[in-house]
């Protein structure tokens, strides 16, 4: 609305002179100078809402980045930008970065993105990225004591009572199966920092795909970190509404 009537000025300015009565309406150069610092400071956020708003896929994960987007590119106060350019967007700027200022949020947020294909780590701070793989850490376990067992084989009774299929032998690999299906779960951790560290440096997901789709292809390749980047996503998402934060 404010870009419109920027570009029919000259139209409205003639229509409002040729009636006394509305010629006080005529917008002056100090009006002008207004309207043209709001269009500047709002117009970004225009491309930005109409992509937010055709999103077939939203989630929570897009938080950070998208904050990380407006403090450096969108929002950020270039040199000659106006008084009130300024003090709109620095407005803007601090409402979003205090509405997700929690540290109980921001730990929601970088699980998120970190789970998310798209982004993993990239706006985790240096200092939070220990903590942050420790918490994926006891997921990953955690889901891997949800996971039962492989049922044993079944034998065919009526072959074996028929002596028609002879005894397999055990091989010496077996003994050492056996042992390792017995180890405790803490023995599994070194397994999942491999499994978190290989998809950490594994190439980020292209930014228009969808998280879940990539990790449902992803189940065999990653079971447990599969599970759980699913379930972090879509439980983060039913906490922090992320449409109603923007």
């Amino acid at each position: 609305m404010t870009e419109r009537v920027i570009e029919q000025q000259k139209a409205i300015a003639h229509i409002l002179s040729s009636d006394k009565k509305s010629r006080h309406l005529i917008p002056t150069w100090q009006d002008m100078g207004v309207l043209e610092a709001i269009n500047k400071s709002l117009h970004p956020l225009v491309k930005f809402t109409d992509a937010l708003s055709g999103e077939r896929y939203v989630s929570v994960s897009f938080v950070k980045p998208v904050i990380h987007l407006f403090n450096s590119s969108i929002l950020k106060v270039k040199d000659d930008d106006t008084d009130l350019s300024r003090a709109i967007k620095s407005k803007i700027l601090e409402y979003l970065n205090e509405k997700y200022s929690d540290p109980h949020i921001q730990a929601l947020l970088d699980m998120a993105s970190t789970v998310d294909p798209r982004f993993k780590m990239r706006y985790t701070t240096e200092d939070n990225k220990t903590s942050v793989q420790a918490r994926l850490k006891a997921e990953m376990q955690t889901v891997a004591m949800m996971v039962p067992p492989p049922e044993p084989a079944q034998e065919n009774t009526e072959d074996a009572e028929a002596g028609c299929a002879p005894k397999k032998k055990m091989s010496l690999g077996s003994y050492f199966k056996t042992t390792e299906q017995a180890l405790p779960t803490n023995n599994q951790e070194p397994s999942v920092a491999c499994v978190l560290q290989s998809f950490l440096q594994s190439c980020n997901l292209d930014s228009e795909r969808d998280p879940l789709k990539r990790w449902k292809e992803n189940e065999k390749v990653y079971p447990r970190l599969s599970k759980s980047g699913k379930e972090i996503l879509v439980h983060t998402s039913h906490k922090i509404s992320f449409r109603e934060g923007f």
